[in-house]
């Protein structure tokens, strides 16, 4: 990742209505929501949140999706991913020890299933 691209990226959620809407589609993962929805839950209005998803989109931490008459937006996990490891990937000097910690509680609070292993 390039640092424009993590700049982007930062920069989208550098605000508390794209915040939100991102963590609230990181939630709803991997279905998503459609956009109706989620503007129902943010308690915002579906102008302003296109013009939110809008900029989520270029930043390509959401995608979206036509189904029937409803667009289901998603998060782009494998975006943030990427930005997480552009900002960890000098961590600490190379030292392990002081990435330990982070590395941890970067780990997934819902483990895989067991059949999702096989």
């Amino acid at each position: 990742m390039e640092s424009e691209a993590a700049i982007l990226t930062l920069s989208a959620l550098a605000q508390p209505t794209r915040l939100e809407a991102f963590r609230l589609l990181v939630g709803y993962e991997p279905t998503g929501l459609p956009a109706g929805d989620l503007a129902r839950l943010l308690a915002i209005p579906q102008n302003t949140l296109s013009a939110h998803l809008a900029i989520l989109s270029r930043a390509d931490l959401v995608t979206r999706e036509r189904q029937s008459r409803s667009i289901i937006y998603r998060a782009n996990l494998a975006r943030l991913r990427d930005t997480t490891l552009y900002l960890l990937k000098d961590c600490c000097g190379g030292d392990s020890g002081l990435c330990a910690p982070i590395v941890a509680s970067l780990t997934p609070c819902c483990p895989p299933s067991e059949s999702q292993n096989a």
